[in-house]
């Protein structure tokens, strides 16, 4: 008999709970073997323990997730800090645009986009904020993603009391254009605003979204208007890839098509 090395076999294990937890119904041994393209012999040395300890069950000669492999699924899941690894993309996100990228989430109290994460760009002209600025929600990109995946009634009770002051000379002001501008947000997933919350300031937002599908948080690209409008097709780019990208971190398994 061939004993494979520890670190191939160990190499192994997650590859069986991943197959498994796509499969709730279950995998035969066969199926697993073809599945890992491991030897059934050698499967079957890794896939015992693991049935001994409750990480698997065995049933009829159909292998499914046990107990405890649920109970490390909650924990790791209840002790994963959002923040920190959204930053991540963030700083990813940053580096391929070498533009400002905030992390931005809402303040449902007061109704406002939070700045929660600053990356600043290396650029000697950049946008630059402190982590802790709010913005409107109706005029700034973050502000308006974050607005656009919120639950329908709570759109609706924000588009009947906001205040929509100009900001700057292009700020959008009525309800009607802002419903637009939100409708348009909810078919791409991107959100942009030029000179609208800040003279001279542009940005593009795009979702971040947890395994439940909701959106907790936004990238945001900020970079001086005229460089922003100029690189629009390439910022757009990356920030979508980030965020999808942040988003299967948090446990999301389905990209926003982007149109």
């Amino acid at each position: 008999m061939v004993i494979e090395s520890a670190p191939k076999s160990t190499l192994r294990i997650p590859g069986i709970f991943e197959i498994i937890s796509r499969n709730p119904e279950g995998l035969t041994l066969a199926r697993l073997s073809v599945l890992l393209e491991s030897p059934k012999s050698s499967l079957l040395n890794l896939l015992r323990p693991l049935v001994a300890q409750d990480y698997l069950c065995s049933a009829h000669g159909v292998y499914t997730l046990g107990s405890r492999a649920f109970s490390l699924a909650s924990g790791i899941i209840s002790t994963r800090r959002q923040p920190s690894l959204i930053r991540q993309f963030a700083h990813d996100l940053a580096a391929a645009t070498q533009e400002t990228v905030i992390v931005a989430a809402l303040d449902r109290a007061a109704a406002l986009a939070a700045y929660v994460d600053v990356i600043e760009s290396p650029q000697l002209v950049r946008y630059s904020v402190p982590a802790g600025v709010t913005r409107p929600l109706y005029c700034s990109a973050a502000g308006r993603l974050l607005l656009a995946f919120q639950p329908e009634d709570w759109r609706e009770s924000y588009f009947k009391t906001a205040d929509l002051k100009p900001l700057t000379a292009r700020t959008v002001t009525t309800v009607p254009e802002l419903r637009q501008i939100i409708a348009e947000i909810r078919r791409t997933g991107v959100a942009f605003s030029s000179n609208e919350a800040v003279e001279g300031a542009a940005g593009i937002a795009v979702p971040v979204r947890d395994a439940e599908g909701t959106v907790v948080a936004a990238l945001l690209v900020a970079a001086p208007a005229a460089r922003s409008d100029h690189n629009r097709t390439l910022l757009r780019q990356e920030a979508v890839l980030a965020g999808g990208r942040a988003s299967q971190a948090l446990g999301h398994r389905q990209v926003e098509a982007v149109a």
